[in-house]
């Protein structure tokens, strides 16, 4: 695959990086099957607008994924509306294991600019895109978490096993 153009600007380390986490592909799950009632319970909780129950849902989810995966668990937090700057908004944030706190995984549930609950599709897309940094330090470890054609991949994957779709 042709790297993003952003690849000529990295290290000779970080193209190696780069270039592993370009050849991994899919997340592979023993039983997705029993993770899509807890999607199914995240979407109607979404759209009731349910914050707290949501981010519940949304915990257990990583845990089980995890779990399937064998990889250290994520705190998962949801919160209402995006951040936004200049640069555009923030739809999801990964933090990594600091200084004894586990990995820590952001989404926001609410648009910036009209405050509306975001669409279930990108909601989820958004926290396997979150979850997949946590995935490429813990379950590849790899040195860094880059925006890769593979890395999308990889998220589309955890999408398909999970959503069906």
């Amino acid at each position: 695959m042709a790297p993003f153009n952003y690849y000529r600007k990295l290290s000779p380390a970080l193209k190696r990086v780069y270039r592993r986490s370009d050849e991994l592909t899919e997340v592979e799950l023993s039983t997705p099957a029993t993770l899509r009632p807890i999607a199914r319970q995240a979407e109607e909780l979404l759209a009731e607008d349910r914050q707290r129950a949501l981010q519940g849902a949304c915990q257990r989810l990583a845990d089980e994924i995890n779990n399937q995966l064998g990889v250290p668990p994520v705190t998962v937090r949801v919160l209402a509306k995006r951040p936004s700057r200049t640069w555009g908004e923030l739809h999801g944030l990964y933090e990594p294991p600091d200084g004894g706190q586990p990995a820590r995984l952001t989404i926001w549930m609410r648009t910036a600019q009209r405050r509306q609950v975001v669409a279930f599709k990108t909601f989820l897309r958004t926290f396997f895109h979150e979850l997949c940094h946590h995935l490429d330090y813990e379950l590849f470890e790899l040195a860094d978490s880059l925006h890769t054609e593979g890395f999308f991949k990889r998220e589309s994957s955890l999408f398909r096993q999970i959503a069906g779709s």
